[in-house]
C-alpha cells in the first residue's frame, strides 16, 4: 500500500460524471491493492443495493445491506483470508449506496478509516453528478417509471437528509407509479421546513397538479416567505391552473430545530403522529382548506411542540386511510402497529418499514392510492 495515495476528491473533481466508479476502483487498486471493487446503489424502493460497475452481477448481499441500514461499516473475512469491506455511501444524511472493497487481509481500523474517508468523497461526487448523467438512475430502477413517477422522482429533494440535530426521512410508494404524492424539505440555519402533498386525481395531471403546488411552495420558501405565504401562493398557483377542480392536500411544517417549536399550516388531508417514550400520539390540527380550492385562500398557523427524542411521522391518506377489501383502515391498527415496531430503527429505516406494513395490510391488493410517508427524528 502507498504512503502517499493520490487525493481521491481531486480525481473526482477530473472526472466525468459518468466515469466516477471508475475513477474509484482504480485508485483503490492502485494504492489500497483492492482485488474487488463495486459501486452499490440503493434502488428505488431502498428494498436493495444494485451494482454499478458490473450491472449484469448481483445485488449486494446481507453484508452491504447491513451496512446500507446501519449506515456503519461492515468488514467481512474471506474463506481465502482476504477482508471484503461495505462501507455507506452517504451525503449530507442521505442513503446513497454501498462502496465495497475486497483487500489481501481485513483491514484495521486506520485502514477502514482510509476507505470511509474515499467512500465520503465518492458519495458527494455521486450526489453532484446525477444532475448531468442518467448512468445512476438508471442502475437505481428495476422496471420502467410511468411519466407521472418520472415527474414525481424527479421533483423530490433527495430521500434523506440530516446532521447532528435530524435526521428525516421519505418514502414513496407505488415507487414505479406514484401519481400525485410527494414530500419535499429545506434546511437553513436552524429551520427545517418539510411539506408533504397529496395531490388530487390520478396520473399524469395528479403528477402536474404537484409539479406546480410544490414549485409555488420553493418560490416562495426561497424568497424568504413564510409556511403561510408558502401555502398560499400555492393555492392560488393551483387555482389559477384548474380555476377550484383539481387541489393539493398539503401540510406545511417548519421546525426549529434548537427549540422543537414546530410551526404548521394544516391544508387537507396528510396526518401527523409523534413518537414519544415509545408510544404513538395524533398531533391534533385543525384542517384548513386544501391548496387550490378557492381563489385567495387564507391559512393560519398552528403550533405544537417536540421534545427531545420525539419521532415525528407524517403520511398521506394512502397510507392512514388505506382499507382494502374493506378491511379496517390502516392508521387505525396497522401503522401504530409499524410505528412501535421501527422505534429502534433510525428514521431512513422506519419508513420502510411503515411502507412494508401498508403492502402487507394490502394482503396482494393493489393500492387504491399512491402513498407517502416522512418520518423525522429530532436528535437535540
Amino acid at each position: 500500500m502507498s504512503d502517499r495515495p493520490s487525493p481521491v476528491g481531486a480525481l473526482l473533481r477530473a472526472a466525468p460524471p459518468d466515469r466516477l466508479p471508475e475513477v474509484v476502483s482504480e485508485h483503490l487498486r492502485r494504492h489500497f491493492a483492492a482485488a474487488e471493487v463495486e459501486v452499490l446503489l440503493g434502488d428505488l424502493t431502498l428494498t436493495g443495493v444494485r451494482p454499478v460497475l458490473d450491472p449484469d452481477g448481483v445485488d449486494g448481499g446481507p453484508a452491504a445491506m447491513r451496512c446500507f441500514g446501519s449506515q456503519r461499516p461492515v468488514v467481512d473475512g474471506t474463506p481465502d483470508g482476504a477482508g471484503r469491506t461495505h462501507l455507506p455511501l452517504t451525503a449530507w444524511g442521505e442513503r446513497l449506496g454501498v462502496l465495497a472493497v475486497e483487500t489481501a487481509r481485513p483491514p484495521d481500523q486506520e485502514l477502514t478509516d482510509q476507505l470511509a474517508g474515499i467512500a465520503d468523497e465518492l458519495a458527494v461526487a455521486l450526489r453532484a453528478a446525477d444532475r448531468d448523467t442518467d448512468r445512476y438512475r438508471r442502475v437505481q430502477r428495476r422496471e420502467r417509471l410511468t411519466m407521472a413517477a418520472e415527474l414525481q422522482w424527479e421533483l423530490l429533494p433527495g430521500r434523506s437528509l440530516g446532521d447532528e440535530r435530524f435526521l428525516v426521512a421519505g418514502q414513496l410508494e407505488p415507487a414505479y407509479d406514484v401519481h400525485g404524492d410527494h414530500f419535499d424539505w429545506a434546511v437553513t440555519g436552524d429551520r427545517l421546513t418539510v411539506t408533504v402533498l397529496n395531490g388530487f386525481g390520478a396520473g399524469l395531471e395528479a403528477a402536474l397538479l404537484t409539479t406546480v403546488a410544490v414549485n409555488a411552495m420553493r418560490n416562495a420558501r426561497r424568497a424568504g416567505a413564510n409556511i403561510v405565504e408558502q401555502a398560499e401562493l400555492a393555492s392560488d398557483a393551483v387555482h389559477s391552473c384548474h380555476g377550484g377542480d383539481r387541489h393539493a392536500a398539503t401540510l406545511l411544517l417548519e421546525i426549529d430545530l434548537v427549540s422543537g417549536q414546530v410551526d404548521a399550516v394544516d391544508a387537507g388531508s396528510p396526518r401527523a403522529m409523534i413518537m414519544r417514550g415509545g408510544e404513538p400520539r395524533t398531533v391534533n390540527l385543525e384542517q384548513q382548506l386544501p391548496l387550490g380550492m378557492f381563489a385567495e385562500s387564507r391559512y393560519e398557523i398552528q403550533r405544537f411542540q417536540l421534545e427531545p427524542g420525539d419521532r415525528l411521522l407524517v403520511v398521506s391518506d394512502g397510507v392512514h386511510a388505506a382499507a382494502p377489501g374493506g378491511s379496517p383502515p390502516f392508521g387505525e391498527s396497522g401503522l401504530l402497529r409499524a410505528l412501535r415496531g421501527a422505534r429502534l430503527q433510525p428514521a431512513t429505516e422506519a419508513v420502510g418499514t411503515v411502507m412494508r406494513g401498508l403492502r402487507e395490510h394490502h394482503a396482494g391488493r393493489d393500492p387504491a392510492d399512491d402513498a407517502v410517508t416522512v418520518c423525522l427524528d429530532w436528535r437535540r
